[in-house]
């Protein structure tokens, strides 16, 4: 089987949260998982949107950073050997017989048994800053979430952006980089006072700059590999700052692109489905996580984990009609050796 083609149990579309969790309980009960994301990390909003903001609402764990929690995420569903195809979308889906074949933008194929959409509100993308050449640069250079801070360690650092990504990163990653430079198109961001406080505090300890009011205007390198970012306040006045790296966090941008062609029932871009198994209108395809509905349905992480167990546990009797499966609590079953 070449690398561009895939056998799975279950083809999970979404590397958010519930996602992740998905192929811990899918696992579990011994089917196998690949895992297609829009993003070019796993994660979703948490990682690409508020990573070092706390979560309060997991059982057990009184507070999270957002990023430790992928983090622990990840490492449960280690074990069970998911395959990763990120900075993908899927954009077409068939029934061929019993099976699914799925494609993505990247030209992966996927054959699975079924489907589980834990895409959050659909589909996310970036919001990518209209700079000549940046194609070039990306991957290399320019990047638009972090995935290992250890990655830029020692590096000339320009992030641009106002919001809390953009001050959380340049906080993060300060007490590491050569030097962190902040380029935002205003002199208030719109990010945690407490946060934008510690930001200014290490710009007066000098370990950070903030470019304000300036807007990107430019790249400069070769092969990939930027040497300085040029940037223009609103006097069209420009300087040329040193930089390894450019992470632009503009946002991202929401949809449910082609899962809204799959003849889902959809209401108010989410997929309807049954509250106890998670099953869609289309056998073999199931939803979980915010972008499903039900009634009265709280939208909560546990909630989606909980959406996760369903799913996985009706994936298993419908592929093993003549094999019930014995549950057994993880205390007592363990973790795959």
């Amino acid at each position: 089987m070449s690398e561009q083609n895939h056998t799975t149990d279950v083809a999970i579309i979404g590397a958010g949260p519930v996602g992740l969790f998905a192929v811990f309980e899918c696992g579990m009960v011994g089917l196998s998982c690949h895992v297609i994301d829009s993003l070019e990390g796993i994660g979703g909003q948490c990682t690409a949107l508020y990573p070092e903001k706390p979560i309060f609402d997991i059982p057990a764990i009184p507070e999270i950073a957002a990023a430790d929690f992928i983090e622990q995420l990840e490492k449960q569903a280690a074990p069970f050997k998911p395959t990763y195809h990120l900075n993908q979308q899927v954009n077409f889906i068939e029934r061929q017989g019993s099976k699914w074949k799925l494609k993505t933008s990247r030209g992966v194929e996927i054959t699975a048994e079924s489907i589980i959409i834990a895409g959050g509100a659909g589909a996310f993308g970036p919001n990518k800053p209209p700079l000549e050449g940046l194609a070039a640069y990306e991957g290399t250079s320019v990047f638009y979430m972090v995935r290992h801070k250890k990655d830029f360690e020692g590096k000339n650092i320009v992030i641009a952006g106002g919001g809390d990504s953009a001050v959380d990163w340049a906080l993060s990653l300060a007490p590491m980089a050569k030097s962190v430079h902040l380029v935002h198109r205003r002199d208030k961001f719109r990010a945690a006072p407490e946060s934008v406080a510690k930001l200014y505090h290490l710009q007066e300890q000098g370990k950070l700059e903030l470019v304000v009011p300036y807007q990107l205007h430019g790249l400069q390198g070769n092969d990939g590999n930027l040497t300085g970012v040029e940037v223009i306040d609103n006097e069209k006045n420009t300087r040329v700052i040193e930089a390894d790296i450019l992470l632009p966090f503009y946002g991202l941008a929401t949809s449910l692109g082609p899962i809204a062609e799959w003849g889902l029932d959809l209401g108010k871009n989410q997929i309807q489905v049954h509250p106890t198994t998670c099953q869609t209108n289309i056998d073999g395809i199931y939803a979980i996580g915010d972008i499903a509905a039900y009634d009265h349905k709280l939208k909560l992480i546990l909630t989606g984990f909980s959406e996760a167990a369903f799913a996985a546990h009706h994936i298993y009797n419908s592929l093993n009609p003549d094999a019930p499966l014995h549950f057994e609590y993880s205390t007592t079953k363990g973790l795959p050796s």
